[in-house]
């Protein structure tokens, strides 16, 4: 994989030039990506931006978020030839900071669980994950050092460990989600892949202009709390020692670990994601549905079908119920810096006629909490294996340090 700090150190030490930077991804993807399928567009006359502190860095753009000039098909034959006139203020932000996106990685057709073609580079007859299936291959293949993905369920932090590449989903609006076509607008969130946490951290940094997202010396040991989502199905058990493994190594470095059983409302609050998710695709996609119903691919076809029977009543229940977990989340984290648990359900399962489940990750979506995927475990066969840190609202920074610290451990395990 490719560094983003990495490749920014060689650029300030002159050792490497921007146009270098950019030219070694552009072939980066021509030489593989008949391979793995992670792009649906390359601009093969890219170049490096302007100045700023992601000069010199290629960037994947999931094709559901505006880039101008270059085609955005949300995985859909509906938008075919669709070439957008304006960037999505992200992608504005991409080359307000110097970066250049080459190109629009591929996406399940309008970010649901309708497969892609795409590939995972760890091992090709297995699922990359999804919906930002793309940009987490691209990343992992080694094609870019920064890609753009979206999550409503588990889009970012699952394929993030399908693929063994660090990923960060943001607190909720952290990054804008104008201009990325919408799913879910209580839910969506756009997020980043790289290749490790400080490179994760570096790319948001350069985003937002938050300084405190870098990375400062060596993380200070957290307060950890391991968490076990039941209510959220079974989980395989290589999934399951590799959390073990990530607390016990953060505890030999010094972290505090301890179990947190969660309240009960967290368990109506996971259920109640499905119910605001797919009454606000209903809406989010009422022209698809209304315009283009026989050319949607049959998993959405079947939601969008079936939402039309949710109640505006069970919709605002469901959101009580969430704004209800959500305070009652703020106590949960009065004993525990950071909580920790599984990325996934388990290993990336072989098939390429499913993404996996986002099970694992629905809730966090919900809270709007910072999630970063860890990488660095696998299974007896390879697979990769991401243990996710969840940090407060708002609290990036702490989920970005802590994330850091387990990598760091299990690096020195």
């Amino acid at each position: 994989m490719q560094s983003l700090i990495e490749i920014r150190r060689r650029i300030e030490a002159g050792s490497l030039t921007p146009e270098a930077a950019i030219r070694a991804s552009l072939e980066a993807v021509a030489a593989g990506d008949d391979a793995i399928r992670a792009f649906v567009h390359l601009d093969p006359t890219a170049g490096p931006g302007r100045e700023g502190p992601l000069q010199g860095i290629a960037v994947g753009v999931k094709d559901i978020v505006d880039v101008a000039g270059q085609p955005t098909g949300m995985g859909s034959p509906i938008y075919d030839g669709w070439r957008p006139f304006a960037d999505a203020p992200v992608t504005s932000l991409l080359r307000r900071a110097g970066a250049t996106p080459v190109g629009k990685t591929s996406t399940t057709a309008f970010a649901y669980i309708d497969p892609t073609p795409t590939r995972n580079p760890r091992n090709p007859a297995h699922t990359p994950g999804g919906s930002s299936s793309g940009s987490a291959a691209a990343v992992a293949a080694g094609m870019v050092p920064l890609a753009i993905g979206t999550q409503t369920g588990g889009s970012v932090i699952r394929p993030a460990s399908f693929c063994g590449v660090a990923a960060i989903k943001p607190s909720y609006r952290m990054l804008p989600a104008i201009g990325v076509k919408c799913f879910s607008w209580s839910l969506d969130t756009v997020g980043l892949f790289a290749a490790g946490v400080a490179d994760v951290a570096y790319g948001l940094a350069a985003l937002t202009g938050r300084g405190e997202l870098l990375p400062q010396g060596e993380p200070g040991a957290p307060r950890i709390g391991v968490v076990v989502q039941d209510f959220a199905g079974e989980a395989d058990p290589a999934i399951l020692q590799a959390v073990e493994q990530a607390a016990a190594a953060a505890e030999a470095e010094g972290a505090r670990v301890t179990r947190v059983n969660l309240p009960p409302i967290f368990a109506a609050a996971f259920a109640a994601h499905a119910t605001i998710q797919d009454f606000e695709a209903a809406q989010a996609l009422a022209f698809e549905q209304d315009r283009h119903r026989d050319a949607l691919p049959p998993l959405l076809r079947g939601l969008l079908d079936a939402a039309a029977g949710i109640e505006p009543g069970a919709y605002d229940a469901a959101r009580s119920t969430a704004n209800r977990a959500r305070g009652a989340l703020r106590d949960v984290f009065l004993d525990v810096d950071v909580l920790l648990t599984v990325s996934a359900p388990g290993p990336a399962p072989e098939t390429l006629a499913s993404t996996g489940t986002s099970a694992f990750n629905r809730l966090w979506t919900l809270m709007g909490t910072p999630c970063v995927n860890v990488p660095g475990l696998a299974d007896a066969r390879g697979l990769p294996l991401g243990v996710q840190v969840v940090a407060p609202f708002g609290a990036d920074a702490l989920a970005l340090s802590a994330a850091r610290f387990v990598e760091s451990a299990l690096r020195d395990a």
